[in-house]
C-alpha cells in the first residue's frame, strides 16, 4: 500500500517536473527568437535610416523649389538651358576633330 502511494506521488512529481521543464525550454526558445528579431531589426535600421535620409533630402529640395521665388527659379532653368545649348554646339565640333 505504501509502495502504491509512493508510485502515485512519484508519477505526479515527474509529470509536474516534465511540464515545468517543457515550459522552461519554450521560454528559452522565445527569448532566443526575440533576440534574433532585435538583431535583425538593428541591422535593417541602418538601411532604413539611409532611405529616410535620401527622402528627407528630396523633400528639402522640393521645399526649396516650391518656396523659391519664381524669377530665380526661371533664371536657373534658363541658365541650364543655355548650358545645354552650349554643349550641343560644341559636341559636333569635338566629333569632327
Amino acid at each position: 500500500m505504501i509502495f502504491g502511494f509512493i508510485l502515485i506521488i512519484a508519477s505526479i512529481a515527474l509529470g509536474v517536473g516534465s511540464s515545468i521543464h517543457r515550459r522552461s525550454n519554450d521560454h528559452e526558445e522565445r527569448k532566443l527568437e526575440l533576440l534574433a528579431r532585435t538583431e535583425e531589426a538593428k541591422a535593417g535600421r541602418g538601411a532604413a535610416s539611409e532611405a529616410y535620409r535620401k527622402l528627407e533630402e528630396r523633400v528639402r529640395v522640393l521645399e526649396r523649389i516650391a518656396t523659391d521665388r519664381g524669377t530665380d527659379l526661371a533664371q536657373q532653368i534658363e541658365h541650364l538651358r543655355d548650358l545645354d545649348q552650349i554643349d550641343e554646339m560644341t559636341a559636333p565640333k569635338e566629333k569632327l576633330q
